[in-house]
């Protein structure tokens, strides 16, 4: 690779914000790499490892590079939620300077819950520490960050004497909020599911519907019949809801005015059909089908709720006059966990169901029931006062740095993950920064010039116990800048010299280069390689993945490795869904991987956390804006594919698999060779939600 035309940042000139100075030999550009500049630094560390937590089969990671000129649409970052003024719930790192969000403020006895402005909104990287509550809340902050206790504001950490002396979390303390209802983000709302859908509409329809047949005389006397369907909403957003999903049934419906709006009340929207075919398709939708499952259930409160529900003054309450409904509310209550009370009937047949159990029950609800209309859901106002035992159970520091958002808000605090949260520090610009986990991500990497020489002196340590280390978890070591700083010859004959087996995650094809190096260091210690390739079609590819090599170009390498008597397992990570998960994609996707010798294939379906979800979707509405609905609706209130979608993507998938022989331990019908199964136990299956995912892309 040629490395002329480069250019130098002037001496003495910071271009990497958040690095000490002390450690920044240069900054580079290059014709080669238009667009993008390399920072090399002097590295401390090279073997990082990994949180305990996490489902990965290894506990050491090493990473030459920081970001990646691959400048592919994907990467990783960490989320606390945060609870917006109108009620729903952002990942920190979605918030944005000027959103409306929940703070906390004395008034009179009580500290209530007040609507604060984001200020400022920055990201840092520090030593990260989980808090664990009674009630299973789990928090991952810096030891500086402090919450609120019912002793008063503490830090994570700190010293009862000496250096570091201040007040800090022990397991005598209570943190103030309502804390996470005792559930976690895969138990947010299946927006996506079809019987969520249908409990939906089955609630909304059956509580603020009109479905009606009516039968008329014609002019020349022959009986006839009008089908009749509308639904008049004053809030737009169930209204929308209702719409989308009756589309998604196949029933169109058609938009109008239904009232306008005056002093008292609002103007109403509605959406009609006036045809035989989609009746009979509504009303098969909301007919009662005897025992439902609880996606059924969730769908059926958040319909009847946004359509008959209220939340006002610590109270929410669903009103309805019909006996069935009333049965129905109560058993979907039951089975999803919710505490409620009777009121009623009242003067005209109307009863109320009543939430009990606090503002943590009535989070529960939302969260596992996710309503269409926010204007019901905000708790502004209301005293904080709870019963969830928020006792802090333990504090651990993970061993590992992380990136870590904060904002500074009016009010110098907010609710992350239902606990009150302090600002760490007030400022009102970005300063101190890391990188920008989107364009920065791509476009300015550091390179750890020292690496190998860092790693050959930690591995020398008595203290080494010579576990597996794996590379490319976090970014590529193969790519395209490993032409020119060539770190990994280094690493792998320190890791080979040491004796310490590793294992090697890539899309580049710059791996072909230390293959005899590989081969080698085999002979010494346990070598394991692995390639992604995740998109099988040429043209969505080079979108997704501007700078990465052709997907033709990996299935060579993984020839090159097979060829040279090494193992290559493919990682098929991750299925886009509705863009890679079709049969024929995933049938010609392994047909492909076995004619070139793989020797086992691992899959998960995208996974959007933090600092990838809003650039994934960036990408996804420009190249295809149609998708965004779809999108939006399994990833709104997730990182993860709902567990639906992906028990769905087993399904179809894991034959595949079996049928090409891409099972560890199984005999390559191409190559007649047996499939190693050492890359680790994950193999074949996909990857469970909520293990540290390496960054494939």
């Amino acid at each position: 690779m040629r490395w002329s035309g480069q250019e130098l940042a002037s001496e003495g000139t910071s271009t990497l914000p958040g690095l000490k100075l002390g450690n920044l030999m240069r900054s580079v550009t290059t014709p080669e790499f238009a667009g993008i500049r390399f920072h090399e630094v002097v590295a401390k560390s090279a073997l990082n490892h990994v949180p305990g937590e996490s489902a990965m089969p290894f506990n050491w990671t090493i990473n030459p590079y920081r970001g990646c000129s691959h400048a592919c649409v994907f990467c990783l970052g960490a989320e606390t939620l945060v609870l917006m003024a109108d009620g729903t719930q952002k990942p920190l790192w979605d918030v944005r300077v000027g959103d409306q969000v929940i703070g906390t403020e004395p008034r009179g006895r009580y500290r209530r819950y007040v609507a604060t402005t984001v200020l400022a909104h920055w990201r840092t990287r520090k030593p990260a520490h989980r808090v664990t509550l009674a009630d299973g809340t789990r928090l991952i902050a810096s030891g500086e960050h402090r919450f609120l206790t019912d002793r008063g504001w503490k830090h994570v950490t700190g010293a009862a004497t000496g250096v570091g002396t201040r007040p800090h979390l022990t397991t005598n303390n209570s943190l103030v909020g309502f804390g996470t209802t005792g559930l976690d983000e895969l138990d947010r709302a299946p927006l996506n599911h079809p019987e969520y859908r249908r409990g939906y509409l089955t609630g909304m329809i059956r509580g603020d519907g009109h479905l009606a047949m009516h039968e008329y005389t014609r002019p020349n006397g022959t009986p006839g019949r009008v089908h009749q369907f509308r639904l008049a909403l004053a809030d737009t957003q169930a209204l929308e809801r209702s719409k989308t999903y009756l589309e998604l049934e196949g029933v169109l419906t058609a938009r109008f005015a239904f009232t306008p709006g005056n002093e008292r009340h609002r103007p109403m929207t509605a959406i009609r059909i006036a045809n035989k075919a989609a009746f009979d398709r509504i009303t098969e939708l909301v007919s009662w089908r005897g025992e439902e499952s609880l996606f059924w259930h969730r769908g059926f409160l958040a319909g009847i709720f946004d359509a008959e529900g209220s939340h006002s003054r610590g109270i929410l309450r669903i009103s309805n006059g019909d006996d069935e409904i009333l049965d129905q509310i109560r058993e979907s209550l039951d089975e999803l966990g919710v505490t409620h009370t009777t009121d009623g009937p009242n003067a005209i047949g109307v009863s109320e169901i009543r939430v009990v159990g606090g503002i943590q029950m009535r989070e529960r609800f939302f969260q596992l029931v996710g309503p269409a209309i926010t204007r019901k859901l905000s708790i502004e106002g209301m005293a904080i006062k709870s019963s969830a035992d928020l006792r802090v159970r333990s504090v651990e520091a993970l061993g590992h740095d992380e990136e870590m958002y904060d904002i500074t808000t009016g009010t110098g605090d907010f609710i992350a993950n239902g606990v009150v949260s302090h600002n760490c520090f007030a400022r009102n610009t970005h300063t101190y920064l890391d990188l920008d986990a989107g364009n920065d991500f791509d476009s300015e990497i550091v390179v750890k010039v020292n690496v190998a020489e860092v790693l050959a002196r930690e591995l020398a340590k008595p203290s080494w116990k010579h576990e597996a280390v794996a590379l490319g978890t976090n970014t590529d070591p193969y790519q395209r800048a490993e032409g020119r700083y060539r770190l990994m010859p280094g690493i792998i004959a320190a890791l080979a010299h040491s004796g310490t087996p590793f294992s090697i995650l890539t899309k580049g094809n710059l791996l072909r280069r230390d293959l005899p190096l590989l081969v080698e260091a085999s002979e010494h210690v346990p070598v394991d390689l692995a390639m992604t390739i995740a998109i099988h079609d040429d043209e969505l590819q080079g979108s997704a993945e501007p700078g990465a090599p052709a997907t033709k170009g990996r299935l060579e390498t993984v020839k090159a490795i097979r060829d040279a008597g090494l193992d290559c397992t493919v990682f098929m990570m991750p299925i886009l869904p509705y863009l890679t998960d079709t049969r024929a994609h995933l049938d010609e996707a392994l047909r492909a991987v076995s004619e070139a010798g793989g020797s086992a294939v691992m899959y998960s379906a995208l996974h959007l956390r933090p600092g990838a979800k809003e650039w994934f979707m960036a990408w996804l509405e420009r190249e295809h804006p149609e998708l965004m609905p779809r999108y939006l609706a399994m990833y709104g209130r997730s990182a993860y594919a709902p567990k639906e979608y992906r028990q769905w993507l087993a399904a179809k998938i894991k034959p595949l698999i079996r049928r090409y022989g891409l099972e560890p331990g199984t005999m390559n019908p191409t190559t007649r060779s047996l499939r190693s199964p050492r890359f680790g136990s994950l193999i074949a299956e996909e990857l469970p939600p909520g293990a540290a995912q390496p960054t494939l892309f």
